[in-house]
């Protein structure tokens, strides 16, 4: 049995430029998390256009090892040809993370530096890695993955949709086995920077639910975040539970 929450909010910001779905049908299930760049609302309009694309072509999914590529591809092209429309190149830009459950497996893609982690039994085992300068730096080991959330080029992503594409830019992973007890969180770059894996690790042992847990993170980044300028911060946590 698959069940989740969701979390979204603008921070200190006047626009929140993340947009989130949640799909199901049969018994699948999609989440799906966007974090618009841009500025002046253009980041937004990508982000919520990107989640749409996802949302139509899941009502008639049928393939979900190939799914989320195909997403990720037609949103692309979609979102390229409508900055062309509205005079927006370069201007309507979006990271993406997304997660399809089916059949007892989970497939995972994501451009950009919106996260998915994943936990068994309260334990932190696994993220997706972010497609950024810091992360490069961390991969070359010339920084510490503890380095990232800090570093002064934090917020510079290498991927992004809304870009021309040379070649495929997203990032899939090897399909997950899902077992009872484990954990999912999608997540912008607003809350994860202000939350480190050790945190999410101990909030999520002492929560009964998706709710409660996203819940007892945001309340740790407000408290984190309240001498900054809060960025959009948004998340989708799924729990795996006996049927």
């Amino acid at each position: 049995m698959i069940n989740f929450a969701t979390l979204t909010n603008s921070g200190n910001r006047e626009v929140n430029e993340d947009s989130i779905g949640v799909y199901s049908h049969d018994d699948m299930c999609l989440f799906v998390l966007c974090d618009g760049l841009g500025g002046h609302g253009m980041g937004a309009d990508a982000s919520k256009l990107v989640v749409d694309v996802f949302e139509d072509q899941f009502s008639n999914c049928d393939d979900p090892v190939n799914f989320i590529g195909d997403c990720f591809s037609s949103a692309q092209q979609i979102l390229m040809t409508e900055q062309i429309a509205r005079h927006a190149k370069q201007r309507m830009k979006t990271t993406c993370v997304a997660l399809l459950i089916d059949n007892g497996k989970a497939w995972v893609g994501h451009i950009g530096d919106s996260r998915l982690y994943i936990f068994k039994k309260g334990k932190y085992k696994k993220r997706t890695l972010d497609h950024s300068i810091p992360q490069m730096l961390v991969l070359s080991r010339e920084i510490k993955e503890s380095e990232i959330r800090h570093h002064p080029q934090r917020s510079y992503v290498t991927r992004v949709m809304g870009v021309e594409w040379e070649k495929p830019m997203y990032e899939l992973m090897e399909p997950i086995a899902l077992k009872p007890g484990m954990s999912f969180l999608l997540c912008s770059d607003g809350l994860w920077e202000l939350i480190d894996e050790k945190a999410m690790s101990a909030l999520l042992k002492s929560s009964s639910s998706p709710v409660e847990w996203l819940n007892k993170m945001e309340e740790y980044i407000c408290e984190a975040g309240q001498d900054i300028n809060m960025d959009n911060y948004s998340a989708i946590a799924v729990f795996v539970e006996k049927g």
